[in-house]
Order: C-alpha cells, then sequence, then structure tokens
C-alpha cells in the first residue's frame, strides 16, 4: 500500500509542532546575567536552598555564590519565563585539576511553582550535550540523599548513583562527541537565543503599552480637570 506524500507531510509537520510545544528553551547565561542569577536562587526557600548548596545559605552566601562564578570557565545555563525571570538554572563546572580534565560537575535549582514541568531533566540533558561536546568522560553530581528529584534524573539518566548516608554521589559516563551531538547543540543554542528575543521583544512591547495607556489616561483626567 502506498502512502499519501502529503499525508506523510502532514503528520511529520504535526509530530514536529508538537515537539515544538513540548521543548524547554534553555539558554546559556553570561556576566550580565548575574543580578537575575543571584534574584532566582534567593527566591529558593530554606530547605531548596538546603538542597541545593548543602547547607542553608543566606543571601550573603548566596551572593559570594554568584559573584565566583567563572563564565570562562563553566558553563551557566537557565530558563526564562515570559517577564525574562530566571525560574531554573544549572551549573556544569568543568574540573580545574588537571588529573580530572575529562570531568565534570553539575548542580540545579528551580523555583518552587515551577516544579513537575521537566525543567531541570530538561537543564540536566542540556547540560550532558555540551559536557559531551567538550570531550568530558565522566559527569558528577554530588547531593544530598534526600533530594530524591535530583538523583531520579540521574538515574533515569544511566547514572551509578552511591549512597553515603545523608549524602549520595552520581556518576554517569558520557559518549564521545559526535557530528549529530555537534549540530544538535547548534540548533539548541540558536532556537533558544530565538526564543529569549521573542520573550524579549514582547516584554517590549507590552512595556509600551502599558506606557501608552497610563499616558492616556494621564490626558483624560486633565481634560477632565480642566472642564470642571
Amino acid at each position: 500500500m502506498r502512502v499519501n506524500p502529503m499525508f506523510q507531510f502532514a503528520h511529520f509537520t504535526q509530530a514536529l509542532w508538537r515537539r515544538w510545544m513540548r521543548w524547554i528553551p534553555v539558554r546559556i547565561l553570561s556576566t550580565q546575567h548575574r543580578p537575575k542569577i543571584s534574584a532566582h536562587l534567593k527566591s529558593l526557600g530554606p530547605h531548596d536552598r538546603y538542597l541545593r548548596f548543602g547547607y542553608a545559605a543566606t543571601d550573603e552566601q548566596i551572593d559570594h555564590y554568584v559573584a565566583k562564578l567563572n563564565f570562562g570557565r563553566d558553563d551557566i545555563y537557565g530558563v526564562f519565563n515570559r517577564r525574562l525571570e530566571i525560574v531554573a538554572m544549572a551549573h556544569l563546572a568543568f574540573s580545574v585539576d588537571p588529573q580530572w580534565a575529562t570531568c565534570a560537575e553539575f548542580g540545579v535549582s528551580v523555583d518552587l511553582k515551577m516544579r513537575g514541568r521537566g525543567l531541570g531533566a530538561r537543564l540536566f540533558e542540556r547540560a550532558v550535550m555540551h559536557a559531551r561536546n567538550q570531550g568530558v568522560a565522566l559527569l558528577f553530581i554530588h547531593a544530598l540523599s534526600e533530594n530524591t528529584p535530583m538523583l531520579k534524573i540521574a538515574r533515569k539518566a544511566g547514572a551509578r548513583v552511591e549512597r553515603d548516608g545523608s549524602e549520595s554521589d552520581a556518576y554517569l559516563s558520557l559518549p564521545v562527541a559526535n557530528i549529530d551531538s555537534q549540530v544538535d547543540e547548534i540548533l539548541e543554542e540558536g532556537m533558544a537565543d530565538l526564543d529569549f528575543q521573542i520573550k524579549a521583544r514582547a516584554k517590549q512591547f507590552s512595556q509600551f503599552l502599558q506606557t501608552l495607556q497610563e499616558v492616556r489616561k494621564g490626558v483624560r483626567e486633565s481634560r477632565h480637570k480642566s472642564s470642571v
């Protein structure tokens, strides 16, 4: 039975659209995003700070952590909402020890209101892609044993998890990079940048409309006062 080419194309287009609608854009952050990173981490509650850092970090300790982020060596990833606020972020830290040059460590945090949407898993997937393309052979995760969401993500990816009391370590061996993984990362970066630009322009347009409404309101009030 011969399949209609138009039917095949329509099916492919629908599948692509469904994938696009489920796709979560992850953008590489830079030094200019330090204030947004700090705001995101400070929005975490005491327990979430404890899970992320291994201790209930204070605002001052968070500021110190953000100030020391090395964007030239490590990679920091963020998921933005429509207001261009960071609602989830990840830190992919590359080893500074030449003996462990092919190793990297992963850490993640997600806003409480954004839990259950796969943001942590998506950030992990993005970090794994880049680590692999950078020649990393082993991705390491150090987490509290009670941080079940993070350990679940690691196990699902095939990581070996070793528990030692209140702390756990996960080790994920990464395959060697190939053309497909490199092209996928280029596409990821391009699409994430496009998504950010669209959100930025939408926010600017929304601010313009708000300003316009305020001006119109002021004009109406001025006319009303002059007619009294």
